[in-house]
């Protein structure tokens, strides 16, 4: 017997910085992943009828409160099966922005229930933490992509990046 197709997702990943070029993660936990969870990039889900740019910006009021924030490209691209909570699975095609915004303590009062319960942790991680960094991230390998990203060179097509 084959399986049903995996419905697509479209999904946003921001990597957005503060002014001292920290890049803010989350730390949360979801089937498949490792039972301390995992730290990944500020993002979510697109709803019906939003571009990326528009899911973006969304996702990144409701999970960080910031509002002021300066968007860029899409620099990388990444899919992959994902069961989410509830026990669907989809395909998620990832799609990473660069935003850049004042930086400060960002707020969870935008998060949702499902937020509220999945979601660990939230705080900024300068290159060298994310260097020495033991926990699991996502995308794998984030520490050596972001250099690049850093300073400005952005690929001007996305890059595919390795699931995960």
């Amino acid at each position: 017997m084959t399986e049903a197709p995996l419905r697509d997702r479209l999904t946003v990943r921001v990597l957005l910085f503060d002014p001292d070029d920290r890049v803010l993660l989350m730390k949360g936990r979801f089937p498949g992943m490792p039972r301390d969870g995992a730290w990944f990039t500020v993002g979510g889900g697109a709803e019906p009828g939003e571009t990326v740019l528009q899911a973006a910006v969304r996702e990144v009021r409701e999970e960080t409160g910031f509002t002021e924030v300066a968007f860029g490209p899409v620099i990388w691209r990444s899919d992959g099966a994902l069961t989410l909570p509830g026990g669907e699975r989809v395909m998620m095609r990832e799609h990473f922005i660069v935003a850049r915004c004042a930086g400060g303590e960002p707020s969870r009062d935008g998060w949702d229930a499902l937020e509220r319960q999945l979601a660990l942790d939230l705080r900024w991680w300068s290159l060298d933490e994310l260097r020495a960094c033991q926990e699991v991230v996502y995308p794998t390998g984030l520490a050596g992509l972001l250099p690049q990203v850093i300073s400005g060179r952005h690929p001007p097509e996305p890059l595919f990046i390795p699931w995960g």
